[in-house]
């Protein structure tokens, strides 16, 4: 009989546990939309794998810098690199309200990082989970 409700104690415990600020409010990937500015025909790819022609929606990991890719037939192929920052409040939130496993579960999960939108102007962020990407790729 007491094993019923000790199961859903425990259960119940290490979901609070478990979980951390930065995981809560914005999780370990974002939605991305990459935007190929002046060059809708462009081909985009990240990690070689390639996801649409001039604008592509998709999730990206917290954690890694985003390395984008655009080609086109009558153009040089162009690499541009987004560069991640430390998502400081997030993580001072964790460790107010979960301690040391706060910390530990946003920096496992990428939780604890964002794309740089303050340090550059092709991002924008819409919200904590929706950032835009554009990239210029003019021939001409």
């Amino acid at each position: 009989m007491l094993k019923k409700p000790l199961i859903l104690l425990v259960f119940f415990a290490l979901t609070l546990t478990l979980n951390s600020c930065g995981v809560m409010f914005g999780g370990s990937k974002y939605n991305g939309t990459i935007i190929v500015k002046d060059n809708p025909n462009a081909e985009i790819s990240v990690d070689g794998q390639k996801l649409g022609v001039g604008q592509t929606t998709n999730l990206f990991p917290r954690n890694r810098e985003l390395v984008v890719e655009v080609k086109d037939d009558s153009c040089e192929k162009k690499t541009q690199t987004f560069n991640k920052s430390f998502r400081t409040g997030n993580f001072i939130l964790s460790a107010f309200a979960w301690g040391i496993l706060g910390i530990g579960i946003d920096l496992g999960t990428g939780a604890s990082y964002k794309p740089d939108h303050r340090s550059n102007p092709a991002i924008t962020k819409s919200s904590t989970k929706d950032f835009i990407f554009e990239i210029d790729y003019d021939c001409n």
